[in-house]
């Protein structure tokens, strides 16, 4: 588990980062020392393990300037279990809003598809050899004590193919292997026989029960309910990928595989609890009202990130050792009008700059997932050319800046807003008017003439930038 981290240093991560990040240095620089910070513990003398406690961060920056995309690239770079939730859907509808420990039991289940996906791809070469068997059966079926070998065709009339002994079976059989790996017989129909759970949804009359008891109780009925085969008429390829993931969840222990989830989601889980500020109740408020509700959740939180053990349908976790990262804007509430207890227990506070006009050209520019680089690619998949001239870049950057400033600043998002509206028409005209082979060049005069109306006209603005 630690392996991967260990060629993780701090400086490698904000590497990482910067691969998909502009600026926030503070931030990125914050976060790599929490991540490496694992790996430090985990490498201490186990005496000490327990009792070393991650340094849950607490994000303060507007909407927009990067707070849940260091977050997730952080979890991606460590190969991380990692859970995004909204303080506000605790207090959606008062007390009865969505159960805080939730989001332990969501970020478990994320583990366990991690480390299922992991096991899976270590018996791929098994699975494959056994959903080869099964085509082959399907196409040869096994003929005891017969003189000869029946292979199913597509008209479904058989091909006898004359047999002296086993070996020659066996040979026919290798035979069709070969032309199975190499595609040879992939439009070929066959029938293959595909499990079903029969597990019914179950619903409880009466009092209210916990997320955990029901699941509990639909898996328990599940395992009663006999597994029941169907049978499907498909081409070999569709079977191959259909079949695969059956005869490869039927070579892992599922046993191992939660054990090692939740050690997983313990020391490298990360939880993002994002819109933290509005569960920020005014100190001067009176304690009524809509104080309480948020209060309740700050107190819900608490023993979450203070470390406790959660039930979950996999098991117990505890959350001594998860990396809470909170955020929020903060622009009503500050961060000491949360309750002294859970302010404590973010004690890294970075504060995550607004963009400027420059970063805005440079988010255009250089991550790896940049948004002129996503509407080339899918351009590109229609056989049509797309070329941002650097005056362009500028350009989109200037407007998306001013619009920021004039009417609310969303941060990033609003480039999203402003190439939408630039390149709708030319989308609109692919592959219709403008066809394959086509060049589109976007030039700053071009950018001007389609935007420069509507960022002058600020009522119109505000609809529809």
């Amino acid at each position: 588990m630690t392996e991967h981290l260990n060629r993780l240093t701090p400086r490698q991560i904000v590497f990482e980062l910067d691969q998909y990040i502009i600026g926030q240095n503070d931030a990125k620089r914050n976060v790599a020392i929490a991540l490496r910070n694992r790996w430090r513990r985990m490498n201490s003398p186990e005496d000490i393990q327990k009792e070393i406690i991650p340094n849950n961060i607490l994000m303060i920056g507007a909407t927009g300037v990067g707070k849940t995309e260091i977050a997730r690239r952080l979890a991606k770079i460590a190969d991380a279990p990692f859970v995004k939730v909204e303080a506000s859907k605790f207090t959606e509808v008062g007390y009865v809003g969505r159960d805080v420990e939730s989001m332990v039991r969501d970020l478990v289940e994320q583990a366990v598809g991690m480390v299922r996906t992991q096991k899976k791809e270590e018996v791929k070469l098994k699975a494959e050899q056994a959903v080869e068997d099964i085509i082959l059966d399907a196409l040869i079926p096994p003929v005891h004590g017969s003189s000869s070998v029946k292979i199913k065709a597509d008209n479904n009339t058989n091909e006898v193919m004359p047999e002296d002994d086993a070996e020659l079976n066996q040979r026919t059989r290798e035979r069709f292997r070969e032309k199975i790996r190499n595609g040879e017989l992939d439009s070929r129909k066959i029938d293959i026989e595909v499990q079903q759970n029969q597990a019914p949804n179950v619903g409880m009359i009466g009092g209210a029960m916990d997320d955990v008891s029901m699941m509990n109780i639909q898996e328990m009925i599940g395992n009663m309910m006999p597994r029941r085969g169907k049978k499907r008429k498909v081409t070999v390829e569709e079977a191959r990928k259909i079949l695969l993931d059956e005869e490869a969840s039927k070579l892992i222990d599922m046993d191992e595989v939660k054990m090692e989830a939740i050690k997983k989601a313990e020391n490298l889980g990360i939880i993002f609890i994002d819109e933290i500020d509005k569960v920020a109740s005014s100190r001067s408020g009176g304690g009524s009202g809509p104080d309480v509700s948020r209060e309740g959740v700050q107190r819900d939180l608490l023993p979450i990130v203070e470390g406790s053990a959660v039930n979950t349908k996999h098991g117990v976790i505890n959350t001594d050792h998860i990396l809470f990262v909170a955020a929020g804007a903060f622009h009503v509430a500050k961060p000491s009008d949360l309750i002294p207890e859970l302010q404590g227990r973010f004690p890294i506070r970075v504060e995550l700059s607004s963009l400027t006009e420059s970063d805005f050209y440079q988010i255009l520019k250089t991550p790896k997932n940049a948004l002129t680089k996503q509407y080339v690619a899918m351009m590109e998949s229609e056989g049509v050319e797309l070329e941002f001239e650097d005056g362009a870049l500028r350009e989109i950057a200037r407007i998306a800046f001013e619009v920021n400033s004039e009417v609310e600043n969303i941060g990033a998002r609003r480039l999203q807003t402003v190439m939408s509206l630039l390149l709708n028409d030319f989308m609109f005209d692919i592959p219709d008017v403008i066809g394959a082979d086509s060049h589109i060049v976007v030039t700053a005069d071009l950018v001007s003439e389609k935007l420069s109306a509507l960022v002058k006209n600020r009522d119109l603005s505000q609809y529809i930038l």
